[in-house]
Parts: structure tokens; sequence; C-alpha cells
């Protein structure tokens, strides 16, 4: 309104507005301060931890762990709109789904999970799948083995090929970091490499046993398809890199921040890796 009161009388802006005369004079003789802002440093440095920033919510729970402040989640809502950072609120995008379905290739198994993704602590449910990435050079196939307990990527392959090869060196990741005596449930799609015998045995070896949705029902699989989703929001959206190489080094990194910086609220506010020492430490 200050900016219009040169051009048009004070009485017809305050008419438009809806407000009172001596309503007008206390806001422009008591400016309002800015919310917090001993924190807009710490705000702006993990909003920029992601290429594509993260929430509020993110941001307060990274804000009570590390600056110990004591903070709502209004508040930081709040400074970030003063700021004039935010980020886009999530909603479906074409992210050029890959599909590994070439009907019954092998052995299948039943769908043990059905849907009830929730575990009390890790490496007792698990979820994998193979997503893609379309760059200017071509695509990037990502599997990621994903703990429904702990939220945390236990393991995870990057590759130009979604063949058996990207697959072996999941496993590999996978089964070096199994704590013995555990028999996790791995969930995946109906996907070809998936009924593999080699895949399959070796799993049935390390005393993994196997679930997968059924034939064209990506809901059955829905806590590894939402990590994809996130990555995509956080990491890809809008984003482009000149060569795979850089590409996959950046897509790690980001898998370590998911690990070791990203906070869960179904974790009450601890990292993946925070919450996996825990439950280990009080096993």
């Amino acid at each position: 309104m200050s900016e219009l009161s040169g051009q048009y009388p004070l009485s017809d802006l305050l008419e438009c507005a809806g407000l009172a005369r001596s309503s007008y004079y206390y806001a422009i003789s008591h400016p309002k301060a800015p919310t917090r802002p001993e924190l807009w440093e710490a705000v702006g440095e993990i909003f920029s931890r992601t290429a594509n920033g993260c929430g509020h919510r993110q941001i307060a729970m990274c804000l009570r762990a590390e600056q110990d402040a004591v903070i709502a989640d209004k508040t930081v809502l709040k400074m970030m709109h003063e700021m004039g950072i935010g980020c886009g609120i999530r909603r479906e995008t074409d992210y050029h789904k890959y599909n590994s379905y070439k009907g019954v290739v092998g052995e299948t198994f039943e769908n043990v999970i059905g849907r009830d993704f929730a575990a009390d602590a890790p490496w007792e449910k698990m979820g994998t799948d193979v997503t893609e990435f379309k760059q200017p050079w071509g695509k990037a196939y990502f599997a990621p083995v994903y703990d429904f307990g702990s939220k945390e990527i236990v393991a995870w392959s990057t590759s130009l090929h979604p063949n058996m090869a990207q697959q072996i060196e999941l496993l590999d990741q996978m089964l070096s970091k199994k704590p013995e005596g555990s028999a996790p449930i791995l969930h995946s799609d109906m996907g070809w490499q998936y009924q593999q015998a080699g895949w399959c045995n070796r799993l049935k070896e390390a005393g993994v046993v196997q679930s997968m949705s059924r034939k064209g029902n990506c809901i059955d699989n829905g806590a590894t398809e939402q990590v994809f989703g996130h990555l995509k929001d956080e990491f890809f959206r809008n984003q482009t890199w000149p060569s795979f190489e850089e590409f996959k080094r950046d897509l790690d990194a980001y898998i370590v921040h998911w690990n070791t910086r990203r906070r869960q609220v179904k974790l009450k506010g601890l990292t993946p890796e925070e919450f996996r020492n825990q439950s280990l430490c009080a096993a």
C-alpha cells in the first residue's frame, strides 16, 4: 500500500483494503522484525543440501537435532517465507519409469509383504526395484535395496545397462552388510531379473525370503516407489549432467546424504543411520 500511496488518495486505498486509518499508521510505525534471524544461516544451509531444496519439516527436524533449537514446524515455514525460499509441492510426474517385466521367465513368489511395509527394526522388511534417469547422453539405471524399518538405502548400483551384472553388484553389497542371523523379506516386482535362478538361489542360501508384487500393480511396491519419488524430486528434477560418471558421483553423494543427514518424520527426527545404530545398541 505504501508503494501506491503517492499515486492514489490514501483514503481510497484504505477503503479498498478494508483497513482502518489507525491500523495502517500503527503497521508502518511498528514494522515486523524477522522471525528467528539467528537461525537464518542454518536454515539456508540445510535447504541447500539438495539441488531442489527441502520442505519446512525437514529443516525443522535438522534445526532441533543439529542446533538444539526449540522451534515449531510452522515457525520454520514462516521463516522460509520471509527468506524467499520454498520447496515445490510433490506431484505425480512422468520420470520415464522403467518396466522390467517380461512375463514369467523363471521362479515367481507369493506376495508375502501384502502392502504391509511397517517394520519395527532394520533388516526385517526390504524392497528393491529399478528406475531410470534420462539425460542428454542416454539413460542411467538405479537399483537400490531399501530397508522399510530404518528407511536406509542399504545397497545400490547405478549403471548404463539394467542387466544381471548390475543386480549381482547390488546383491553382493546387500549380503555383505546383512547381519548374521537376520532373515529379512526382500520385496520386488515381477521383473525378469528377480526370477533368475542365480538371484533366487543366492537369496535363499543367505536366508532371505523373497516376496513379489502382483503383475502390473506398482502399489504393491509402494514403499520403494516412494523413495524414487523423493529422490527424483530432491536430486534429479530440472538437473542435467555432462556425463554418466558425474551423474553417478552426485547420485552416490545424495544416497550418503539420504542415509546420514536426511531426517525422517517416521523415525521421530532421526536419520536412517542414527535409527539403525540405536536399534543395534538396543538389540
